[in-house]
């Protein structure tokens, strides 16, 4: 598979990018960064794409594709709806829209959220269950949306957000113990990125996924 990856700065999408890299039927890995991480070498290149929502602009750089993992996103924290707005669901829309013009062959997985609701109270909750709706109605021929709900680091992921970091160094001892009481909500990188894999390959996925079922997958 040759897999286009958004979001590799990301704890989510650092996973991501180390089961690609672990993989072997992952035969190239092209990230599309806002600014460039250092992380090109091997089957993993970069492509710089400042604003996602000028992503046609780059779109002659990536090459075949035959799945897309969306791991781009920010908290909500502090946001009003129209800025958590452009910087999901005006995102993500702008990137999809590209891609299922140009190869509408291609499986697109989109990393959502535990609690995503598009008819729900929560602003963000809202936001994600729109994004994930218009993603299912746009022709692909996969769209997987995931909702993992507490994300245990592996392998040297790291968050951006510094205080976030504190929490999982406090809960890494404990992780097996949470995982082994709430599988229906809890995950980790290295277990999320297998099962994006296995949700975009052969056979896929399609439709909501769980974080019991990511679980399932990434075994």
């Amino acid at each position: 598979m040759e897999i286009l990856l958004f979001g590799a700065s990301g704890m989510v999408g650092q996973g991501a990018l180390t089961a690609c890299v672990a993989d072997a039927n992952v035969t190239r890995v092209t990230a599309v960064v806002r600014r460039p991480l250092g992380i090109a070498g091997g089957k993993v290149r970069e492509v710089v794409c400042a604003d996602l929502l000028r992503f046609a602009e780059v779109v002659g750089e990536i090459g075949r594709t035959d799945a897309c993992l969306f791991c781009a996103g920010v908290s909500s924290v502090g946001m009003s709806e129209a800025d958590y707005r452009r910087t999901t669901y005006d995102l993500t829309l702008a990137v999809a829209k590209v891609l299922v013009g140009i190869s509408p062959a291609m499986r697109f997985l989109y990393v959502s959220g535990a609690g995503t609701d598009a008819n729900g109270r929560q602003m963000w909750a809202r936001v994600k269950g729109e994004t994930e709706n218009a993603l299912l109605g746009l022709g692909f021929a996969g769209v997987a949306a995931f909702r993992p709900g507490y994300i245990q680091p592996m392998d040297g992921a790291r968050s951006k957000v510094g205080w976030i970091n504190a929490v999982y160094a406090v809960m890494g001892p404990f992780y097996g113990l949470v995982k082994g009481v709430a599988a229906k909500f809890a995950t980790d990188t290295r277990t999320l990125g297998r099962a994006m894999l296995k949700a975009v390959g052969p056979g896929g996925v399609n439709g909501v996924v769980e974080s019991a079922e990511i679980n399932r997958l990434g075994r």
